[in-house]
């Protein structure tokens, strides 16, 4: 990819050429102008060379992908960079190789009051269990460590760590040996937090966001609030995003709401809504999930955070401030609640006004015929993980030792909240998954369950367009004249177009049905190289020597 020297405007008029752009006001499309920050055109070679004398840069994009640029809809984003740039167990294959991540680490990072690591999945080890605290204690020196389960509804945590936060014994969720759950694990996630020192911090959100920029994203969802993070960490990553180039971020803050008074403290802290984790339950792998049904490797049947009575509450007070509301809900009880509770105040409201206020559910991963549909008539958007599928589906997969095969079989079934009309956004949940946009849009079209695949450009689209709608706009996230140039350039093989059904793929591939073509995802395939990120006209990544 070859371009001029000029210096990167969003005020300078630029022609991306000799490529493919994936637009759908030309399916077949090869160039594009930018303007003011905003996509000014897009059409056919031959029609380019009419605005190559009028702009400020021609970039020849040599055969290159121009797509959207992603969003991601779930995102943490300063325990993403502190992941990145810390301790990270993910890799870890055995109990005795995370103790030995932590040693090293703690060895290597004297300075650091607390050691904060992220990523082990016990369900992964052949011990099948996690360190215990006095394993812990011996392999960090004594130090305060906390290291939260995959999911972060658990952590492990060293004595020394326990120390700094008095009466935490008495808390809901505190074992003795095993690890934090629920009230327990929010305050020493808290304690932990609170030690990191802010440079460190902002260093983490930036690491966070130039690596998403790096993958083609363009925009994320911070997903924060008073059980994950603290207002200054919210406050701050804004005021970061505002002021430096990269990838625009909306955050919303997790804080229940009941009057008019709580809808401005959400407003003042720049807040897009009183959403994303605002926990009705927690997660299968930590078992705190809500299950109508016990689990199947458990005696209960998870943890219920808040009922239909406040969660009707926090909807009604959003609704009437014009503020998102929106939740976490994984099991089929919580998902339930979040339905009956966004219901009961569509029927004091009214149900035009809740729909338009387009209130979210994070994960949704339990859902039946029943909830789906309720979520199509209440106007709900469904903000999901296909990386959790890949990563625990199957028969074989930690969902199913959890529930069983049957039960597992039913989890995210994208295709069917498709086909009832549920706006669908897709998202990492980083870092619980990694940041992979591509790689998510493939676990949703090659999902462990063949029943709830989706197509290629489904599941792009959910990525792209779907986020923007998720924050209540429907001119982005698509290149199309006036929409904003956030988009992405990417070295790719052939473009195809892959569905679920091989009748429609037929169709679809032929000149004739005018669809965009998008690149090859089969598992196993290379999947495309970023090239360039541009937000608002503005390039936010650019990759070396290209």
């Amino acid at each position: 990819m070859t371009e001029s020297t000029a210096p990167q405007s969003e005020d300078r008029t630029v022609l991306l050429r000799g490529g493919d752009v994936h637009s759908p006001a030309d399916p077949f499309a090869t160039a594009m102008v930018v303007e003011r920050g905003h996509v000014a055109w897009v059409g056919s070679e031959g029609a380019a060379d009419a605005f190559a004398g009028g702009v400020d840069e021609v970039i020849d994009l040599e055969g290159a992908l121009v797509t959207p640029a992603f969003t991601d809809s779930h995102v943490h984003t300063t325990s993403t960079g502190l992941a990145l740039t810390g301790l990270d167990l993910s890799g870890a294959h055995t109990l005795a190789e995370a103790l030995g991540r932590v040693r090293a680490y703690a060895n290597g990072h004297a300075a650091q009051r607390v050691v904060l690591g992220h990523g082990w999945d016990a369900t992964r080890w052949p011990e099948q269990r996690p360190p215990s605290r006095a394993e812990l204690d011996e392999a960090a020196g004594r130090r305060p460590v906390y290291l939260p389960r995959v999911d972060v509804h658990s952590a492990v945590v060293t004595t020394a760590l326990l120390d700094l936060v008095p009466g935490v014994t008495a808390l809901p969720g505190y074992h003795p040996e095993g690890p934090l759950t629920g009230a327990a694990h929010h305050a020493v996630r808290s304690a932990a937090h609170g030690a990191v020192p802010p440079a460190q911090r902002a260093d983490a959100q930036r690491a966070a966001l130039a690596h998403a920029a790096s993958l083609g994203i363009g925009t994320v969802h911070e997903c924060a609030g008073p059980d994950i993070s603290d207002e200054e960490d919210f406050t701050g990553l804004l005021r970061l995003a505002a002021e430096h180039p990269g990838p625009r971020v909306f955050g919303y803050w997790a804080e229940r709401i009941e009057d008019a008074k709580g809808a401005r403290r959400i407003r003042e802290l720049g807040a897009a809504g009183a959403a994303g984790d605002l926990f009705v339950d927690g997660s299968l792998g930590s078992h705190t999930a809500f299950l109508h049904e016990p689990y199947a490797d458990a005696p209960h049947d998870g943890t219920a955070h808040l009922d239909v009575g406040r969660i009707a509450a926090h909807v009604t007070a959003c609704t009437e401030a014009g503020l998102q509301a929106g939740f976490h809900a994984i099991g089929d009880a919580a998902v339930s609640a979040v339905v009956a509770g966004v219901r009961a105040a569509s029927e004091t409201l009214g149900l035009a006004r809740v729909r338009a206020a387009r209130h979210r559910v994070e994960h949704a991963e339990m859902l039946t015929p029943e909830t789906i549909a309720a979520f199509a008539e209440l106007g709900l958007t469904a903000s999901v993980q296909p990386g959790f599928d890949a990563a625990w589906g199957g028969p074989d997969g930690m969902y199913a030792r959890r529930l069983g095969a049957e039960r597992a079989a039913t989890l995210n079934p994208y295709a069917a909240l498709l086909r009832a009309g549920v706006p669908l956004a897709f998202g990492s949940d980083s870092p619980v998954t990694p940041l992979d946009p591509w790689g998510t849009v493939r676990a949703a079209a090659f999902h462990r369950t063949p029943r709830h695949r989706v197509s290629v450009r489904a599941g792009f689209t959910a990525h792209t367009r779907g986020g923007w709608r998720a924050v209540g706009r429907d001119d982005a996230g698509i290149l199309v004249p006036g929409a904003p140039a956030d988009y992405a350039v990417w070295r790719t093989g052939e473009l195809v177009v892959q569905a679920p059904d091989d009748r429609v793929s037929r169709w679809s591939t032929d000149p004739r049905s005018g669809t965009p073509g998008l690149p090859d995802l089969t598992p196993g395939a290379e999947l495309p190289v970023c090239l360039r990120t541009v937000v608002a006209g503005r390039t936010v990544h650019l990759r070396p020597n290209e």
